[in-house]
């Protein structure tokens, strides 16, 4: 294997399993450039929060999380005007760049996403932990959808949807982490509604109060998860596979904080193996359905909300 792939390919297998078992449903051509970018994501994301590979967060001072920042967009902008790198994340990154026909606005969103992280930017409206959201999740969403072929709008859109919903659920089964670092992206005027805690420092013993908040940012996921769906149907099967799966892994997520309810927080949520497995074999039922029985665009995304034009 490409030794760029290679190292990208291991990047994967050890920050996300729940994506690399996805992955491994799409054709080689498109599994290779979703772990060319992953390994680029995964990489910016550890750089700005002090992890490896998605774990034992440690966060630099704001000082230093800024120059990071600023480093990382001069080496994402490099790379996608088309600067020779011997860094073979960002050489990842440039190969899927220039191989898919992106558009640039979605690596630079990303981005601009870590930067609401470093400045510490607080969500008082669900609209504003959803332009979060799209930032951090759903731009991923549109630049996976690229890498599958995709390039008209309305099926982006349901790509980041499906982002949207995947952070909402990352949200709901983290709060309580995020809250012991400082972070709180459930919207505070649900939690003042629900008289739950509005500060981080207030979160440690207050499950019950806060699990009504989650309970309903999980409740607008699904919303999103059901827009999803409709995207589906314009990707190749194996895209459209992989992507029911992830869904499905990630839906289950959710599932399990609702189960729980308060004591959600007291192990990390997800899926075995076993489970996995089997949404995987459900997953391509639902995308031989989506192939075959929805309408080009699906149902109008009524209500939902869109991103805002670039620039």
């Amino acid at each position: 294997m490409d030794p760029v792939v290679a190292n990208a390919k291991a990047i994967i297998e050890q920050g996300s399993k729940s994506f690399a078992t996805a992955a491994k449903l799409f054709d080689t051509e498109t599994r290779e450039k979703a772990f060319m970018l992953y390994a680029w994501c995964r990489y910016c994301d550890d750089q700005i929060d002090g992890q490896e590979l998605g774990f034992g967060m440690q966060s630099p001072e704001p000082e230093e999380q800024a120059r990071i920042l600023e480093r990382l967009i001069e080496q994402t902008e490099a790379a996608m005007a088309g600067e020779a790198t011997e860094d073979p994340v960002f050489a990842a990154f440039q190969r899927v760049f220039q191989i898919s026909g992106m558009d640039r606005r979605y690596p630079l969103e990303l981005l601009e996403g870590f930067a609401m992280d470093v400045s510490r930017r607080e969500y008082l409206t669900f609209e504003d932990t959803l332009l979060y959201c799209y930032h951090v999740a759903g731009v991923v969403g549109a630049m996976m959808a690229t890498i599958m072929g995709v390039q008209d709008q309305p099926t982006l859109n349901r790509a980041i949807d499906l982002g949207i919903a995947f952070q909402l659920t990352n949200i709901s089964r983290d709060v309580m982490e995020d809250a012991a670092d400082n972070r709180i992206y459930l919207p505070r005027e649900w939690l003042a509604e629900a008289g739950a805690p509005i500060e981080a420092a207030d979160f440690a013993g207050q499950e019950a109060a806060v699990f009504p908040v989650v309970d309903r940012l999980l409740g607008e996921a699904d919303r999103y998860y059901d827009s999803a769906v409709h995207g589906i149907a314009r990707l190749p099967f194996r895209c459209a596979w992989a992507i029911a799966a992830a869904r499905r892994v990630y839906g289950a997520i959710g599932n399990e904080v609702r189960r729980q309810g308060p004591q959600a927080w007291k192990k990390r949520a997800g899926t075995s193996s076993l489970q996995k497995l089997g949404m995987l074999a459900g997953s391509a039922f639902t995308a031989l359905r989506a192939s075959v029985g929805q309408a080009e665009d699906g149902p109008p995304r009524t209500d939902l909300w869109t991103a805002p034009p670039a620039g």
